[in-house]
């Protein structure tokens, strides 16, 4: 999985007081928990979120606080409702040796012959909830679409990902071939 590097400073006062200062500087208070540390508050600029926020992708953050780094995830994210500027982040703390659980975008590959016939691709679900060790989660859940005809599907049951446990219902349509008027049926 791809690791994005970030770079924050420690935070001397908490509040609600001066994390509105310091959102008009253009920083974005974060805190960092997980493990038998304490949480570490910390803050960010707010265009360093731009490589991890405007991906479909899903990312491994290398945080560096001080003279500390952390290898992390992104567990929360709180939005502005007018503007969707970042206005608060909170970090996982990940460890090769503990399983954590995150989502992983699905990627179609194959050529569904119920499309060839006029059928449409639709996508049910476009990221996968996994748990298992970091270094063993991909970068995304290849779903075979191969064989697909119209009116089929692919559930999650029927995919499978070496030493990583799928967290979503078994019975939950990923993709399916929508029968259209074109296809006749």
């Amino acid at each position: 999985m791809y690791t994005v590097s970030m770079s924050g400073s420690l935070r001397e006062n908490v509040g609600k007081k001066d994390a509105k200062t310091l959102r008009k500087q253009g920083l974005v208070p974060c805190v960092v928990y997980g493990g038998n540390e304490e949480q570490v508050r910390f803050t960010v600029e707010q265009k360093a979120f731009k490589p991890l926020l405007f991906t479909p992708d899903t990312h491994y953050v290398e945080l560096e606080i001080g003279d500390k780094k952390f290898r992390a995830i992104l567990q929360d994210i709180q939005y502005h409702p007018v503007t969707d500027e970042v206005l608060h982040a909170d970090f996982l703390r990940i460890f090769d040796d503990k399983p954590v659980s995150i989502a992983i975008p699905v990627k179609t590959v194959g050529t569904a012959p119920g499309v060839l016939q006029g059928g449409k691709l639709m996508t049910k679900i476009r990221k996968l909830k996994v748990k298992g060790l970091p270094d063993a989660i991909p970068q995304y859940a290849e779903v075979s679409i191969d064989g697909l005809g119209i009116g089929q599907g692919v559930k999650v049951e029927q995919v499978s990902i070496e030493n990583v446990e799928l967290l979503d219902v078994k019975s939950s349509v990923i993709v399916w071939v929508k029968p259209t008027r074109a296809s006749g049926k």
